[in-house]
C-alpha cells in the first residue's frame, strides 16, 4: 500500500514544492488548503512534473474541515502514513502595534492549527502503530527577531509542543520532527501570509522609523537568500523516510550557522554580536535625505 501524505498550506511557497517532490518519490499526497479554487498553481506544477495529488479543503482553525479531510484521506487509502503542518502566518510589527486581535492571529494559525490536525490524525497513526509528524517551524522558533513578536512567539510554542509530543509518541512507533527553515525566497513574503499590524505603518507609532528600517532590511536578506523550497522539501523527505528520523532539521546555511554561534558562543558575547547589531542597524538616526524628500516606503 502506497503511504499517504496529508500537507497543510500546500496551495502555494513550501506546501506547494513538498506536495509535488512527495508525490514524485512516490507517496499519495493529499495537498490542502483553505480555499481549493486557489489549486491552479499546484495542478499547474504537477502536470509539469507529471505527477497526481489530491488536493482537499482544510482550513487549521476549522475543526470540522479537519475532521473532515482527515477522514477522507483515512477512507480512501485505508489510514494516514504522515501529516506535514506547513500551514502558517506571518504578523509582522514591534509587539506594542499589535492588536489583541493581531497578535492571537499567528497563534491560531501556526500553533493551535498544527495542534488541532495532529490530534485528528495521532489516533489514526497510533492504531496502526506507526506514521510520522513532521512540524514546519523556522529558524524563528530558535532565535526572536524584532518586528517579528508574534510570530516568533508561535513558532517557539510550536518548538516545545513538536519536543514535547515527540517524546510522547516515540513509544509508540510514531515519529515526530521539526523542520526549521531560514529565510527561504518563496511568494510568502508576497501573499495574504505576510501580514502587517495596522499600527506599524502609521507614523504615529512611537516604532515607526524603526519598522520601516526592519522591512528594508528583511527585504534585503530575502533577496539575497540561497535557500530555496526544494531544500525544505528534502528536509521533510528524509524526516518522513529515515529509519531514525531526527527530532530538528534546520535547512539553510545562513540558520545553521546563526544557530551554532548561538549554541557556541557565551551568551553574552552573543547577544552583543548578533543582537546588538541589529539594534544598531534599526535604531541608530537616519540621516536627512537629500533636499528634503521622505525615504520611499518599504514593500509589504
Amino acid at each position: 500500500m502506497t503511504d499517504s501524505v496529508l500537507i497543510t498550506g500546500a496551495s502555494t511557497g513550501l506546501g506547494l514544492e513538498t506536495a509535488v517532490y512527495l508525490a514524485e518519490r512516490g507517496f499519495k499526497v493529499y495537498a490542502t488548503m483553505r480555499d481549493p479554487g486557489r489549486r491552479q498553481a499546484l495542478d499547474a506544477e504537477a502536470a509539469r512534473r507529471g505527477v497526481t495529488i489530491d488536493v482537499l479543503r482544510l482550513d487549521v482553525t476549522d475543526r470540522a474541515s479537519i475532521e473532515e479531510a482527515v477522514k477522507t484521506v483515512v477512507e480512501q487509502s485505508g489510514g494516514i502514513y504522515a501529516v506535514v503542518n506547513n500551514a502558517g502566518i506571518e504578523m509582522r510589527g514591534f509587539f506594542e502595534d499589535l492588536s489583541e486581535e493581531e497578535l492571537r492571529q499567528p497563534f491560531e494559525t501556526n500553533l493551535f492549527g498544527t495542534m488541532a490536525v495532529t490530534r485528528a490524525a495521532v489516533p489514526h497513526m497510533r492504531a496502526a502503530g506507526r506514521g510520522r509528524i513532521v512540524v514546519i517551524s523556522s529558524v524563528g522558533g530558535r532565535i526572536g527577531a524584532m518586528s517579528l513578536t508574534a510570530y516568533c512567539a508561535s513558532r517557539f510554542g510550536q518548538e516545545g509542543f513538536a519536543e514535547s509530543l515527540y517524546q510522547e509518541l516515540k513509544p509508540l512507533g510514531v515519529h515526530v520532527s521539526l523542520v526549521e527553515p531560514g529565510i527561504t525566497k518563496t511568494d510568502h513574503w508576497t501573499s495574504p501570509n505576510h501580514m502587517v499590524a495596522g499600527q506599524a505603518r502609521s507614523p504615529a507609532s512611537p516604532y515607526y522609523a524603526w519598522f520601516r528600517r526592519m522591512e528594508r532590511l528583511t527585504a534585503q536578506l530575502v533577496a539575497s537568500s540561497p535557500t530555496r523550497p526544494v531544500q525544505v522539501a528534502e528536509a521533510i523527505h528524509k524526516a518522513l523516510t529515515a529509519r531514525r528520523p531526527r527530532l530538528r532539521y534546520m535547512v539553510g546555511r545562513r540558520a545553521r550557522f546563526i544557530v551554532a554561534l548561538r549554541r557556541y558562543v557565551p551568551a553574552g558575547l552573543f547577544e552583543r554580536l548578533y543582537f546588538g547589531t541589529i539594534i544598531r542597524r534599526v535604531t541608530r538616526p537616519e540621516p536627512e535625505p537629500a533636499g528634503g524628500a521622505a525615504p520611499s516606503e518599504p514593500s509589504p
